[in-house]
């Protein structure tokens, strides 16, 4: 198939008719395909990361006076030495974990204007929401409460700037600290909550985005979002009140 050109100098070659765009992956990220593809694929990134972060903090739960959990935030450190520099594998695991949700927050955005604007009346008598549940519905407002709470839980556990007692190396005695303070502990139970609404919506619309949506496997992608967020959400709320009732100190 040999390509047809314009005419014009520095034309873009067209192939049938079809002008061969040389920013595709630009043109496919501006339609409303290519940014729900986006937010599935980073939603998956984002479900992977907060599962793993889930596992590894059940660790206070060793009877070891805390010491299972702070081996595990230094290997996390240590990993991948000497191949890589100490905590570089680490970084390079961050700035993926970065960049997903950059891309994640700005694909739900940009994709919410252009439903807009696609939409510029707003809908007779009000929205039915009939086939929409109360966590599709909060789907924005829980992600940018969850996003507030990210940046405090990091400053409080990972820089130690809103953490009074924090100690480098210690993230055992950080967590307790923290979760010592109820006003923090129920941040934390009511952003856990919020992020658990979430993911189950996510995890249910990601297969949808990605082409997965048929009757015959819609009933276990229900199944699937619903035990995937309750187990994110016992998980890291079970933690907080083991520390105020006493069971972890």
């Amino acid at each position: 198939m040999q390509a047809e050109t314009t005419g014009r100098r520095n034309a873009v070659p067209t192939v049938r008719g079809r002008r061969q765009h040389q920013y595709w992956l630009l043109d496919l990220y501006g339609s409303a395909i290519g940014k729900k593809a986006v937010m599935a694929v980073t939603g998956i990134v984002l479900l992977g990361f907060v599962f793993a972060h889930m596992t590894g903090n059940l660790k206070v739960y060793y009877n070891d006076d805390g010491e299972s959990l702070n081996h595990y935030s230094e290997w996390l450190r240590d990993v991948g030495e000497p191949v890589v520099p100490h905590e570089g594998l680490l970084w390079a695991v961050r700035g993926v974990l970065a960049v997903s949700l950059l891309l994640h927050v700005h694909a739900a955005t940009t994709l919410t204007l252009l439903n807009r604007k696609a939409r510029p009346v707003a809908y007779k008598g009000g929205r039915k929401y009939a086939a929409a549940d109360y966590a599709a519905r909060t789907m924005r407002w829980s992600g940018i409460i969850v996003a507030a709470f990210l940046v405090f839980h990091l400053l409080d556990l990972t820089a130690g700037r809103a953490n009074p007692d924090f100690v480098s190396g210690q993230p055992y005695q950080n967590l307790v600290a923290s979760f010592e303070r109820e006003p923090v502990a129920a941040a934390y139970i009511v952003a856990n909550l919020l992020l658990g609404m979430h993911i189950y919506h996510g995890a249910w619309s990601l297969f949808q985005s990605l082409g997965l949506n048929h009757p015959r496997f819609n009933r276990w992608r229900r199944g699937f979002a619903a035990l995937f967020a309750a187990a994110i959400v016992v998980g890291n709320v079970s933690i907080p009140i083991a520390v105020l009732t006493g069971v972890l100190d």
